[in-house]
């Protein structure tokens, strides 16, 4: 079956993949509670069910993280769409603009030096650092003969990424007592966050993927080149400073909320990229699906290996992205974008 055949077979497949994901989520922990019961529970909310220690656990611990999963898990596998297409690097990821380490370097300073919580104002200063990263990276980038080129943006984003990833590494040792409350954070984690801090990114999230699907029909001439590009008519420069906005605003949002979580934004797209194709439509609305399956199947793997204990999803992603990467790097018919 072609890649264009198969497209339509992919995204219906992924459509059930995440709902029976989302039902593992609500039913599965260090609590087993039945699908029947969680149907009941968010049926009738205000119901006698719902007054019970499961229907507690499934409304105010499951549930919320349930929807940050999805809402992270897809921002991310966006994100990383954007990121392969405008450097035309089938291996690259978001964190390769900086936009991770300045999340995680203002999320350090807020909740280290001004005293902030993890869970309170460093989801805001993790977010603002994440944006104001991406900026720096883009002036550079823009700046010299290059005016943006992926080339640039790359070398741009690593030099930045590298200097806060070692300020953050700094100040964590310099008072490692005061630094360990963004421990937790740092694993990438989708427990005890509740609706606070997905609905404080929630906006930023939207708005990126409002971004991403205005820029997808461009970014399909900008894989053929800058050259080519601007021959068709695109504004390359545009184009490509509007998706690191776009980037920016996902994986920003995502690292803010849930902390770093790392490849979910490379593996994904390649591996979609091998079902749908090189389109980039349809890349990035694949990639809203097939991203927070994973990152939700890795949460419900983090709560029963340990049992009672959890790993956070970021170390399971962690641990089974290198290996299924490197797989995919082997399959010779995986298209670049």
């Amino acid at each position: 079956m072609t890649g264009v055949r198969r497209r339509p077979v992919a995204l219906l497949a992924l459509a059930v993949l995440l709902g029976a994901s989302v039902a593992l989520s609500l039913a599965v922990g260090s609590r087993q509670i039945g699908l029947g019961t969680v149907v009941e529970v968010l049926r009738h909310p205000g119901g006698a069910l719902a007054a019970t220690t499961d229907g507690s656990v499934v409304l105010t611990q499951r549930l919320p993280r349930t929807a940050l999963g999805l809402a992270v898990g897809a921002a991310l596998g966006v994100a990383g769409a954007l990121v392969q297409a405008v450097t035309r690097n089938p291996l690259a990821d978001p964190g390769i603009l900086g936009v991770t380490a300045g999340a995680s370097f203002a999320a350090a300073v807020a909740v280290g030096v001004l005293g902030a919580t993890a869970t309170g104002g460093g989801v805001w200063a993790a977010l603002l650092g994440a944006l104001l990263a991406a900026v720096v990276v883009q002036l550079i980038g823009a700046s010299g003969r290059g005016k943006g080129s992926p080339v640039q943006l790359l070398l741009a984003g690593l030099a930045l990424g590298a200097v806060l990833a070692g300020l953050t590494s700094a100040l964590r040792l310099s008072d490692p007592e005061t630094f360990s409350a963004l421990t937790v954070w740092e694993s990438g984690v989708l427990a005890d966050r509740g609706w606070d801090g997905l609905a404080a990114v929630a906006p930023f999230l939207l708005a990126g993927l409002v971004v991403a699907l205005v820029l997808t029909p461009a970014l399909n001439a900008i894989a053929l080149g800058d050259d080519l590009a601007a021959a068709l008519g695109a504004r390359v420069w545009l184009v490509r400073a509007s998706a690191v906005l776009a980037v920016t605003l996902l994986a920003g949002g995502a690292t803010a909320a849930a902390g770093p979580i790392a490849f979910v934004g490379l593996m994904v797209p390649h591996a979609v990229r091998w079902l749908v194709g090189p389109d980039q439509r349809w890349v990035v609305a694949t990639c809203a699906f097939a991203a927070p399956v994973l990152l939700l199947l890795a949460d419900v793997l983090g709560r029963v290996v340990l049992r009672p204990g959890e790993l956070p999803a970021g170390v399971v992603t962690a641990a089974l992205g290198a290996p299924v990467l490197v797989a995919l790097v082997r399959r010779s018919r995986v298209s670049a974008p």
